[in-house]
């Protein structure tokens, strides 16, 4: 819970300082630049409690060097100053859900038993944006696929979900042969 907080607040004042500065769009493609470079040994020797600060601070500015703009590197030099580098992808992700949060951007997740074509996702975006309760913002598609949903779709939005697999309908009926609620129980 600490970890959330501290995140929470490091990642509001990078938030509200690039609004009240006009740089938020900027310093969104930052935090997406930071965030793409997945690396092992990179992610180690920032989490490291053996090295300083100030030489994660020097590595950070080593790969990012003048790709992200001032405001995020001085951000990110206080953030390891302050010794917060363990809140680093925490602060990363409470940014990203401030952002989406501000304009209005929804995650809407798809899950597939096979890929399917770019206009059966669109359709599907299109379809769901027509819904009431969802207009006015706007829809990010995420697609996976999963094997083991037979067919059919599993769709998420926020926290609803909407269930359409032959795996959910397999298991509905399953329930109802073990109920079986048409023959009276006997004692």
């Amino acid at each position: 819970m600490r970890q959330y907080k501290v995140a929470n607040r490091y990642a509001k004042a990078l938030f509200t300082l690039a609004v009240e500065s006009g740089q938020l769009e900027q310093v969104n493609k930052d935090i997406a630049l930071i965030r793409s470079v997945d690396h092992d040994e990179f992610r180690r020797v920032i989490a490291s409690p053996i090295i300083s600060g100030d030489k994660k601070a020097d590595l950070f500015r080593a790969v990012f060097g003048n790709r992200i703009s001032e405001l995020t590197s001085k951000f990110f030099n206080l953030v390891f100053q302050k010794g917060r580098v363990t809140s680093l992808s925490e602060i990363r992700q409470e940014f990203e859900n401030q952002y989406r949060a501000y304009k209005k951007i929804r995650i809407m997740k798809l899950t597939t038993a096979v890929d399917v074509s770019d206009e059966v996702k669109e359709d599907i975006r299109q379809r769901v944006q027509n819904i009431e309760r969802f207009r006015g913002s706007t829809l990010q598609l995420e697609h996976s696929v999963d094997e083991s949903i037979v067919g059919g779709f599993v769709l998420q939005v926020d926290d609803e979900l909407y269930d359409a697999s032959i795996r959910h309908d397999l298991n509905f009926i399953r329930k109802q042969f073990v109920e079986n609620m048409y023959v009276q129980k006997i004692r």
